[in-house]
């Protein structure tokens, strides 16, 4: 029989917040939208990843894979473009959610 998936730590499942929930953490939400540049590097540093990892798509589809959530590169790079602050914000409520829930 031929091995079509690899076993994973995560079974897959969806961020823990939509895009646009911006009222579950209204300090990480303030962070984005004052000092976008400053979340990034803290999302980047929470991943043990380089801070230039931090900007944008990169950062979200490493996250992705590591904790197999749904989507794709498309509708990563599509988050960052347009939504930026959003996707930044998006993400690190996630990172601060599994880190309290002991799995990050």
């Amino acid at each position: 029989m031929a091995v079509t998936r690899q076993p994973g730590l995560f079974s897959p499942s969806e961020f823990q917040t939509g895009l646009c929930d911006i009222c579950d953490d209204w300090k990480v939400c303030l962070c984005g939208l004052c000092c976008h540049l400053c979340l990034t590097i803290s999302i980047a540093g929470d991943m043990d990843e380089c801070c230039l990892c931090g900007l944008g798509m990169p950062i979200r589809s490493v996250y992705r894979t590591r904790y197999n959530i749904n989507g794709s590169m498309c509708s990563d790079y599509l988050a960052a473009c347009f939504c930026a602050p959003c996707a930044s914000c998006q993400l690190k409520r996630d990172i601060n959610r599994r880190q309290e829930q002991g799995i990050f």
